[in-house]
């Protein structure tokens, strides 16, 4: 599978871009999104009007644009030489402005993702014509990355619906050759007519509804045109005889039935083709070839045979476009940046097509005769079923429950050694995302030390010990259930250490300190000195990682909640038992007389809520560390920074009466200034909830945890979990046996729909069991069983034969 990368760029060389880089497997969500910025540089953007108006225009070649008037001046050896050096210093000028330090972290993470050796798709998403015209195939990533080729795309997109259409035995294309003086289409026309399963139909400087009528009359899989166009402002023009000229606008409706009938690829084999593209893309076509600029006419020729050799051959859509323009280099002795010309502009919704993909072949249904033929009588279809006699049932039924067997056992023990954990933690991912979003949990409150709280302070970091007992003091005037101070104390900071630590020691016992252990890549963070009863007054704020360092786990208890591990613990750098959201939760409980009990080491149950940790080698998590007391830890769903209503330090410290929002609530203090570094990366993608694409901040991620125990045992919110290891077998060989049964009872075109049918069902069957029950069922694994079992019938199928 190939990767789909695209760039989309907001705002312009006057002011500079604001960049957002995404990365995702092909039809997958993304798995990677970056920003970062392009500075301003008007420069850039007179050095490229320059080149394309001063330079390149001035080659006087036989360009595929009507009219032209062009004023030249030296010997044509002199222009060339001119523009060759314009483009070198141009894209020199580009490469430069790209290795501007805003971007540098996207280069760099974009290099990190990808392999050379996988095919890419890249898209542009931006609509200035300006920056389409930027040398973007001189790039050095495109050097390095062979596979890789270029597209331009709209800020916004939709997908097509496509009207239901019969089968085809060959492509439809429709070529419209225009106006003609001075160029020579009669070889764009050879072209189209040699290629392998199409049907080309020729319109040749028709008129306007000539062409609008053969538009209408059929479904198209491809548009061609050929002949002299420009774009005027914002507006592309093309010239379909001596005497009309065309907008798309004129085309408009028949565009648009095009496109639902089928259209799939418009190639403009023209001159100056960005204002075409324009107005294409608001008709959803979705894709087009057109050049960039002024296209000399024996560049355009090379550029259509060599496209269509390597796309009907059987080469993808975008590596086709790159072979053919890289082939185009060779002209550049005579025609400087005849490569940078030909571009592809993409519908983002839409995926290109291969060359078979556009054509398929009717398949008649099988029939047969159950009696001798009577007048008038019809013919009966059945399903195309295999005929299996009494004798051979067993024997198909055996060997399916065999293969099943031996290939349950093969992806269970693959599974056991943790080889599909990584594919399991994102088919995870992109579960728990589908599902519906959670209103704010109010029975929280969130106060966050902001920028503009240290700046109010006075650049105040870490808060002051005098700062610190001020909002304290504050808070309880408000009568707060509890309060979790997620910001560390181990060390005086400012002013007023004395007064904060007595007051933490004797006079509040509604606030819950937080310490941390020593784990590889941080020390241990001490308490505040003198905390009495730390099992009561201290939580750890440790948190369990996953081995791509995203947070899906949730740690209660470090030890079990024994009293010989309670001395012991004491004497540890940070003496907390329980977790910072557990000491929180425990203490809002006990106001309610809601009672808390471990039955053993791995079961606490609060009132009737049950919370069983985490066993070893349970669900996607093989050979991994479940020691201490985890579960899985069940987010919001989209709602993750806005858990819970927030203030900010400011209006807590500025409020002169005791909001009522407050009063029995949990109050968690934390930083959430970006420049401090807290983040923890979570399972979501939070392109509207948070400034840093999928990360969070601890505070936002111990209240996540407090809402989730809260949820559970006052509103029944379910929690996550897996089955047996002996379920999960189970669950797998059921779809190992529904992969062997459709392979053995149906031929192979029933027989691929009905596997396409399972395992497209598949994910669905597993989100409505995480949605109702809150069980994850093995999808990987499940899907493989599917497809392996399948094949292996169907080869040993073909080897009897």
């Amino acid at each position: 599978m190939g990767k789909l990368v695209v760039l989309r760029l907001d705002g312009d060389f006057e002011q500079g871009f604001r960049v957002i880089l995404t990365i995702r497997e092909e039809g997958l969500p993304p798995n990677v999104e970056v920003t970062g910025c392009l500075p301003k540089d008007s420069q850039l953007f007179t050095h490229l009007q320059h080149h394309w108006q001063e330079k390149y225009r001035c080659l006087g070649a036989p360009y595929r644009i009507s009219n032209i008037k062009i004023n030249y001046g030296g010997s044509v050896n002199d222009r060339i030489q001119d523009c060759k050096e314009s483009a070198q210093k141009l894209r020199s000028h580009f490469n430069a402005w790209l290795d501007s330090e805003g971007f540098r972290l996207l280069d760099k993470r974009l290099r990190e993702q990808l392999n050379p050796d996988e095919t890419i798709r890249f898209l542009i998403r931006n609509e200035d014509k300006n920056l389409r015209k930027l040398p973007w195939q001189g790039w050095d990533f495109f050097e390095r990355y062979s596979k890789a080729e270029l597209a331009f795309g709209a800020t916004q997109f939709e997908g097509i619906k496509p009207l239901a259409t019969l089968p085809k035995a060959s492509i439809k294309i429709l070529a419209i050759l225009g106006h003609s003086q001075g160029i020579d289409v009669t070889a764009d026309r050879r072209l189209l007519d040699s290629l392998p399963h199409a049907e080309t139909t020729f319109l040749v400087e028709k008129t306007r509804q000539e062409i609008n009528d053969k538009l209408w009359e059929q479904a198209w899989d491809i548009i061609f045109f050929a002949g002299h166009s420009e774009t005027e402002g914002e507006t592309g023009r093309i010239y379909i005889n001596p005497t009309e000229s065309l907008t798309i606008e004129d085309l408009r409706y028949a565009i648009k039935k095009s496109v639902q009938r089928g259209l799939k690829i418009a190639i403009f084999n023209s001159c100056d083709g960005l204002g075409l593209a324009q107005q294409l893309n608001d008709l959803q076509i979705p894709q087009m070839i057109v050049m960039r600029e002024l296209v000399p006419d024996e560049v355009a020729q090379r550029f259509l045979k060599y496209f269509l050799a390597a796309f009907s051959s059987g080469e993808s859509f975008y590596l086709s476009v790159r072979e053919a323009r890289e082939r185009l280099h060779g002209l550049e002795d005579k025609f400087p940046c005849a490569s940078w010309l030909p571009v592809i502009c993409q519908n983002l919704a839409e995926v290109p097509p291969n060359w078979n993909d556009l054509y398929k072949v009717a398949e008649l249904p099988i029939t047969t005769e159950l009696s001798p033929p009577q007048p008038n009588s019809l013919p009966i279809t059945i399903p195309e079923l295999v005929p299996i006699q009494p004798n051979s049932r067993w024997q198909g039924l055996r060997r399916v429950l065999v293969s099943s067997v031996i290939v349950t056992s093969i992806i269970a023990g693959m599974r056991s050694r943790g080889i599909f954990q990584a594919a399991e933690l994102k088919a995870f991912d992109y579960l728990v995302q589908l599902r519906p979003a959670e209103p704010i949990d109010e029975r929280i409150l969130l106060v966050k030390v902001t920028a503009d709280d240290i700046k109010y302070l006075g650049g105040e970091y870490p808060l002051h010990d005098r700062t610190m007992l001020r909002l304290l003091k504050k808070l309880e005037e408000y009568k707060p259930r509890v309060i979790g101070l997620d910001i560390y104390r181990d060390r005086a900071e400012g002013e007023g250490r004395e007064e904060l630590v007595k007051y933490l020691q004797e006079k509040s016992d509604r606030v819950i300190s937080i310490c941390a252990n020593s784990s590889e890549q941080n020390p241990a963070v001490l308490p505040p000195p003198g905390i009495h009863n730390p099992n009561v007054r201290l939580g750890f704020s440790d948190v369990i990682y996953d081995s791509d360092t995203i947070v899906r786990r949730h740690l209660l208890s470090m030890t079990p909640p024994k009293d010989e591990q309670s001395s012991l613990k004491s004497s540890a750098p940070c003496p907390a038992l329980y977790a910072l959201s557990v000491q929180l939760v425990f203490r809002y409980l006990e106001a309610t007389g809601v009672s808390f009990k471990f039955h053993n080491e791995k079961l606490l149950q609060i009132n009737n809520t049950r919370f069983e940790a985490l066993r070893p080698n349970t669900g996607f998590y093989q050979n991994e560390d479940t020691r201490g007391y985890q579960i899985l830890l069940n987010y919001r769903s989209k709602t993750l920074e806005k858990v819970a209503e927030w203030k900010t330090l400011t209006d807590v410290l500025n409020t002169e009466y005791v909001p009522e929002s407050l009063k029995h609530k949990i109050v968690i203090i934390g930083v959430t200034d970006p420049t401090v570094k807290d983040n923890f990366k979570i399972p979501y993608k939070n392109d509207f909830d948070t400034p840093y694409s999928n990360e969070i901040r601890g505070l936002q991620l111990h209240a996540q945890m407090v809402s989730q125990i809260l949820s559970a045992v006052e509103n029944q919110r379910l929690l996550l979990w897996f089955l047996p290891q002996w379920g999960d077998i189970l669950w797998i060989g059921i779809w190992s046996l529904i992969g062997g049964i459709i392979t053995w009872r149906f031929q192979l075109l029933l027989r691929l729909g009905l596997l396409g049918v399972a395992a497209l069902s598949l994910p669905g069957i597993c989100f409505i069991f995480l949605l109702t029950n809150g069980v994850l069922l093995p999808l990987v694994p499940g899907l493989l069983v599917l497809l392996a079992t399948s094949g292996v019938l169907a080869a040993y199928k073909q080897i009897r034969k």
